[in-house]
């Protein structure tokens, strides 16, 4: 069994994911200054703060330990994508990185590169809130139960592309949750609370189809669990309930939020109608 010490110590450091966590946080960066030099204010200390956190997340999957043994233990790589689709995505995109590019950008940027690809039918596609809830759910199951999680854990570049995938998707879904960037298509309040709700049980079901399985799914664990000392089908039980509790315990929150936030606008909304309403 590894000893504590050694595990805090299996930091990784793979130059392309040094180099694309540094252009992230450095664009964002950048274009944060840019805002304040052009308009003379600073883009919000809320979204800067949840944008920098995203990126944190994204640094803990990619280099600290998690990345280390989730080669050697299913769960550890459960909760590894978890971190990345569910905290770190979300987190992202509540920094608004699409509004500060727009702000960000020259006019003649602005009109010439930015507006088109934003109306583009590409975006609008992948923007969709019917097509980014069904492509998740996809990468998700599919990801999990075809040769691509094997092929992935024997590969670095699958497994790369396979990061990719994961992070890409979950952009997509939680996008029209989120609400912040401009897209072509916009949900209300109560349909993305009947969005996440509806994302729940096919969250809870993979969790379970995981965790029910009374044979190791994936061949590679077999060895790496087992040179640990642990048991590869109970490391892939406790995998299983990792994405099982995941729903309550990480979009259950999601829902709160958006709750919170259309009570907020709901609130915003009535205090403008009482003074439009009021004698001058």
């Amino acid at each position: 069994m590894t000893s504590l010490p050694a595990i805090l110590r299996a930091w990784t450091f793979p130059p392309v994911s040094v180099i694309g966590l540094l252009l992230l946080a450095g664009g964002y960066a950048r274009g944060t200054q840019l805002v304040r030099r052009n308009s003379g204010h600073a883009y919000p200390r809320r979204r800067r703060a949840c944008f920098f956190a995203g990126v944190v997340v994204l640094a803990l999957c990619l280099l600290s330990p998690i990345d280390t043994y989730s080669d050697l233990l299913l769960s550890v790589h459960m909760a590894q994508h978890l971190l990345m689709t569910m905290v770190a995505a979300p987190l992202l995109l509540l920094g608004g990185p699409v509004t500060l590019a727009l702000q960000s950008a020259s006019p003649e940027a602005r009109r010439r590169y930015l507006l088109p690809v934003l109306h583009s039918r590409i975006i609008k596609t992948l923007t969709n809130p019917v097509v980014a809830w069904c492509a998740f759910a996809v990468v998700m199951w599919g990801s999990h139960f075809t040769p691509l999680y094997e092929r992935a854990l024997e590969n670095q570049s699958v497994h790369a592309a396979e990061h990719l995938l994961y992070l890409g998707s979950a952009l997509m879904f939680w996008w029209p949750v989120v609400g912040i960037d401009p897209a072509p298509s916009r949900l209300s309040h109560p349909a993305r609370i009947l969005y996440l709700f509806l994302a729940m049980p096919q969250t809870t079901f993979l969790g379970l189809a995981i965790y029910g399985s009374d044979r190791v799914l994936y061949p590679h664990y077999l060895v790496a669990t087992a040179r640990l000392g642990i048991s590869p089908l109970a490391d892939q039980h406790l995998a299983g309930a990792l994405m099982w509790v995941s729903a309550m315990v990480l979009l259950l929150p999601a829902l709160a939020w958006v709750l919170l936030e259309w009570m907020d606008r709901e609130e915003r909304e009535g205090e403008r109608a009482d003074r439009r309403l009021a004698p001058t």
